[in-house]
């Protein structure tokens, strides 16, 4: 399969070598990932994977190019990719002994045109967090760049208290959704 992956994240190029696909080309979209006003958390997701699928289409016509995008969300309020400590410590603070949502959005567009998204949810409880833990989190740096300012797939593991529904969808992308929309393509077993 000729499939472009729409993105720079490593953790979403393992989890499809996971399921056996392998992207031929990886192409990261560039673009603006800023929220619009009054925007809800599941709307944003898929409008970011949408977006970003559209614009390696443009530039790469005729071949399957699949996109994704994870948000976490309190409630309505979308949580920022972790850039700066101040980032990651409020998101941490907000998330302690929490429950909150992560949305995940794909977007598959095939070689004709045809634009098939899905919605991804899952519950993430997270611990109340003490000071010294959070601190430590904090120092590793592993935080950085992560939706939420956390990586399940690390040492917030020790954070996580329960998962109900997509474990993959919170590290990058919901593998069941996405190996779905790649089997309706006919491409892909």
């Amino acid at each position: 399969m000729d499939l472009i992956l729409a993105s720079a994240s490593p953790r979403r190029l393992d989890l499809l070598r996971q399921i056996g696909v392998t992207p031929s080309e990886i192409c990261p979209a560039d673009i603006d990932e800023t929220p619009m006003k009054g925007e809800s958390p599941q709307s944003y997701a898929l409008r970011m994977a949408e977006t970003k699928a559209k614009k390696i289409a443009v530039l790469k016509r005729g071949r399957f190019v699949l996109a994704a995008d994870t948000v976490v969300a309190c409630g309505r309020r979308i949580l920022p990719k972790a850039e700066t400590i101040q980032d990651a410590s409020f998101c941490l603070n907000l998330l302690s002994g929490r429950r909150h949502t992560v949305y995940g959005g794909i977007c598959l567009i095939r070689p004709d045109g045809k634009v098939s998204s899905r919605l991804v949810k899952t519950a993430v409880v997270f611990a109340r967090l003490h000071e010294t833990d959070k601190q430590k989190y904090l120092d590793c740096g592993e935080w950085q760049g992560k939706a939420g300012g956390y990586a399940i797939q690390g040492q917030a593991a020790l954070f996580i208290k329960e998962v109900i529904g997509s474990y993959s969808n919170v590290v990058g992308i919901g593998l069941y959704e996405a190996g779905a929309l790649l089997k309706g393509t006919g491409a892909f077993n």
